[in-house]
């Protein structure tokens, strides 16, 4: 079998060695969408490390983040601000619950929809849990000036516009 040097997933570059880049010749260092799924998951991984000894995983994270931004939230309101399904809200509620972290309590207004409240134990673990957060976003940000964390903050917030509004015409 014949050689034709490097693999189509690998190409040569003189002035930084063997890169790799996906089939269709977009380099995952010049791909947004990679960039940022490589980062949040190694942002994920930090938080895991550092929020596990409570007992508690990134997936509860963001639903404690929410309830303890906007305690009370229905089910529905909470899936929209994490944005989850509503099948995969539940379940988080109950293990939620299971932990003791949340109760859920049914709405005398309308008894469809179902509040989810923060238990005194879910409290008490804001004020260790929100540092810990903060300590991850500053260690990813350590090498960079505050100026640069104000741009990069501005430049995701304008990806995100940029890819709601490309969502809202296509559905629309």
């Amino acid at each position: 079998m014949k050689n034709d040097g490097p693999h189509r997933s690998q190409r040569r570059n003189s002035s930084r060695g063997v890169r790799k880049v996906a089939a269709n010749g977009l380099p995952f260092e010049l791909s947004i969408g990679y960039q940022v799924r490589a980062t949040h998951r190694a942002l994920q991984r930090y938080l895991q490390i550092k929020i596990e000894p409570f007992g508690i995983t990134t997936g509860i994270w963001y639903f404690l983040r929410a309830l303890w931004h906007e305690d009370g939230l229905t089910q529905r309101e909470l899936s929209l601000r994490i944005g989850t399904a509503e099948p995969t809200t539940l379940t988080a509620i109950k293990s939620m619950e299971a932990l003791g972290l949340v109760r859920r309590v049914r709405s005398r207004q309308d008894r469809r929809k179902v509040h989810v409240w923060l238990t005194a134990k879910a409290r008490k673990l804001e004020s260790r849990l929100i540092p810990l957060a903060r300590d991850v976003v500053g260690t990813a940000a350590v090498t960079l000036s505050p100026a640069q964390v104000d741009q990069l903050l501005k430049l995701l917030t304008q990806v995100q516009r940029n890819l709601s509004a490309a969502i809202d015409g296509a559905e629309g």
